[in-house]
């Protein structure tokens, strides 16, 4: 048997503006969490941030309960939602694997890996992501306020790097602004120092939130 790395670079996606539906593409929410690998080696579990951080102490309910999954050893590739000891349910959800049982899967096509993560018997927080169906995925992750999607090809490998094999569709919130004033200039700048902007609401001239557009040096 292979012996489980120590890590693994997790695969990355490229930021497109385009939209489409095709055949051999895949298409998941897109979350807003930190994205974690999970490496078990029997009831062992390490937690990392995709910058290679231990985690562990920030998600024990994730860790336990990979611990309790009934294999040797594994890597499990996903996102967690929510901080543990704060109100609301924190989750992990699942989009990968890259590591089973001693055999590494990452050269395998997506549509075999996610196979085999559909097969593992999850339990609360973990997760799987489902696949959207939509004839417009985009569409309705930005009518319900997510982030994106994330557009895979099926037949992909999992490379340790940013890939074109992975797309993500941003939703963006447009709207437009007028400027209502500026601050002054602070340190080395000179003339102003950002500018006010906000919109009308009736006739009433509202700023855009606690944030402000700094003019560039």
């Amino acid at each position: 048997m292979t012996a489980l790395p120590d890590w693994l670079e997790p695969m990355a996606a490229t930021l497109t503006q385009d939209r489409f539906v095709s055949q051999g593409w895949i298409f998941e929410r897109k979350l807003d969490g930190i994205r974690l690998l999970a490496f078990k080696q029997e009831n062992e579990v390490r937690l990392f941030s995709r910058n290679r951080i231990l985690q562990n102490h920030a998600y024990p309910g994730i860790a336990a309960a990979v611990s309790e999954l009934p294999f040797e050893d594994a890597i499990l590739d996903g996102e967690a939602t929510g901080v543990w000891g704060e109100a609301g349910e924190v989750l992990y959800h699942l989009f990968d694997i890259l590591w089973l049982n001693g055999r590494d899967l990452t050269s395998l096509p997506l549509a075999e890996r996610r196979e085999s993560l559909g097969a593992l018997p999850l339990r609360a927080p973990l997760r799987l992501v489902e696949r959207l169906t939509d004839e417009s995925p985009w569409e309705r992750a930005c009518t319900e306020g997510w982030e994106g999607v994330i557009a895979k090809r099926d037949d992909s490998p999992y490379e340790h790097r940013r890939s074109r094999h992975w797309l993500k569709m941003k939703c963006e919130v447009k709207q437009e602004l007028v400027v209502g004033g500026f601050t002054g200039p602070r340190g080395s700048r000179v003339g102003l120092g950002a500018l006010l902007v906000g919109h009308f609401d009736g006739q009433e001239f509202c700023f855009a939130g606690p944030g402000r557009l700094r003019v560039h040096d």
